[in-house]
C-alpha cells in the first residue's frame, strides 16, 4: 500500500513536470498567438534588453510555439517613456520597463520598483511571490487595465557617477543628477536637482554638462553606456536601490484572452526571467567592476555620513509624504514595511551574519 501510495503521489507530481511537454504537443492543432512587446531599453541592450528577449524565448519554447512575442527596443514602436500608456491602451500587448518610471501616473508603482534604504532583492522576492505584494501590485494596475509581472531584476545598483569627488553634504548642492523614483525626490531635497531620461541620453548629457552626475543600474550596464568616459568617480553607496524590478506589463484585455495553459506558460516564463536577470547580473557586475577599475583606472567612493544620513533623513521625508497624499500608496506601503520587518530579523543573523563573518576571517 505505502508503495502504491507512493507511485500514486509521484505520477501527480510527474504530470507537473510534463506539462510544458504536453502543451508542445497539442500545439500544432491550435493557432498562434502573436503578441508586441514595447520595451524602455535599446534594442538587445545588455541584460535588460537581452533580458526582454530571453523572456519572449521562454514563452514560445513553453508554449511549444502556440505563443510568439515580438520583442521591440525603445523608440521602435513607442518613445522608451511611454510603455505603460502604449500598453494600457493596447498599442502592443506587452511592455518591459520599471514601475518607478510612471510615479506621475500612479503613484504607488515606485513600491514595485525600488525603495531607498527598503528591502534588498531576495527580500523583495519573497514579498512580491509569497508576502501580498503581487496581489497589490495586480489590483493597482488593473485600473489601468494593465497586469503587471516581475520579469528581472538587477539586483543592488550604485549610487551613481560624479564628475566631483563627494567630501560632505554641501558638495552636493546644485548638482545635476539623472535619478528616478523616490530616490530622486529623496535626492531633491538635500539640494540636488534630478532628472529622468533614457538611457540613450545619459552620456551625452554627462559629456555636454547637462548633467552633473548619474545613476544607471550598475557596473555592467554602465560600462556598456561608457559612462566612465565621461564621469570619473564611481560611488558605491548603496542606498537608492536595494533591489530593482523589472516589470512586465500585459494589456488586460490581451490577459483575460488567453487560455488558462497559456497564462501559466507567462508566469512561468516570468519567474525565470527574473531569477536568470538576477543571476547574471551577479557575474557580469563583478567582471564589469574589475574592468572599469584595473583598466580604465574608475575611482570608487563612499558618501561621506553627512550624505548618507541627509539621504536617509530625506528618503523617509519622501515616502511619508506619498503615503499621507494617496490611498494606495499607504495600502502598498504599509504591506511592503510589514513585510521588511518580518524578515530582516533572519536576514541580519542569516546574510549579513555571514558576509561579516566572512569579511573578518580574510574569507
Amino acid at each position: 500500500m505505502q508503495r502504491r501510495n507512493f507511485l500514486k503521489t509521484l505520477g501527480a507530481g510527474a504530470a507537473g513536470v510534463a506539462a510544458a511537454p504536453f502543451v508542445a504537443t497539442t500545439a500544432k492543432a491550435q493557432e498562434t498567438i502573436t503578441w508586441d512587446m514595447v520595451t524602455s531599453w535599446p534594442r538587445n541592450f545588455p541584460a535588460l534588453g537581452t533580458g526582454a528577449n530571453e523572456f519572449a524565448q521562454r514563452v514560445e519554447a513553453l508554449s511549444g510555439g502556440r505563443m510568439r512575442i515580438r520583442v521591440h527596443g525603445a523608440g521602435e514602436l513607442v518613445p522608451a517613456m511611454e510603455v505603460f500608456d502604449a500598453v494600457a491602451a493596447g498599442t502592443a500587448e506587452m511592455g518591459h520597463s520599471a514601475a518607478y518610471y510612471w510615479r506621475g501616473k500612479v503613484a504607488a508603482s515606485q513600491f514595485f520598483t525600488a525603495v531607498p534604504f527598503g528591502m534588498n532583492t531576495t527580500e523583495t522576492n519573497a514579498w512580491l511571490y509569497h508576502g501580498g505584494g503581487q496581489e497589490l501590485w495586480d489590483e493597482i494596475y488593473a485600473k489601468h487595465n494593465l497586469k503587471p509581472f516581475a520579469v528581472g531584476n538587477t539586483g543592488t545598483q550604485m549610487a551613481g557617477w560624479f564628475k566631483k569627488e563627494i567630501n560632505s553634504l554641501s558638495d552636493m548642492q546644485g548638482i545635476r543628477l539623472r535619478l528616478p523614483g523616490l530616490a530622486g525626490e529623496a535626492m531633491n531635497r538635500i539640494g540636488v536637482t534630478t532628472v529622468n531620461m533614457p538611457a540613450s541620453e545619459i552620456f551625452t548629457s554627462l559629456q555636454t554638462g547637462v548633467l552633473d552626475a548619474a545613476d544607471w543600474v550598475g557596473p555592467y550596464n554602465d560600462m556598456a553606456l561608457g559612462l566612465y568616459q565621461v564621469a570619473y568617480y564611481y560611488y558605491t553607496s548603496v542606498w537608492n536601490e536595494p533591489s530593482a524590478v523589472l516589470e512586465g506589463t500585459v494589456n488586460l484585455d490581451a490577459w483575460n484572452a488567453l487560455p488558462d495553459d497559456l497564462k501559466a506558460v507567462v508566469r512561468e516564463a516570468a519567474k525565470a526571467s527574473n531569477l536568470a536577470m538576477i543571476s547574471e547580473f551577479a557575474y557580469r557586475n563583478a567582471q564589469a567592476l574589475e574592468t572599469l577599475v584595473d583598466e580604465h583606472g574608475v575611482q570608487l567612493r563612499t558618501f561621506p555620513e553627512d550624505v548618507m544620513q541627509a539621504l536617509y533623513d530625506a528618503s523617509m521625508e519622501v515616502v511619508q509624504a506619498q503615503v499621507d497624499s494617496d490611498p494606495d500608496s499607504k495600502k502598498v506601503y504599509d504591506s511592503y514595511v510589514a513585510f521588511q520587518q518580518l524578515v530582516r530579523p533572519f536576514s541580519d543573523v542569516g546574510e549579513y551574519s555571514y558576509l561579516k563573518g566572512r569579511e573578518a576571517v580574510g574569507a
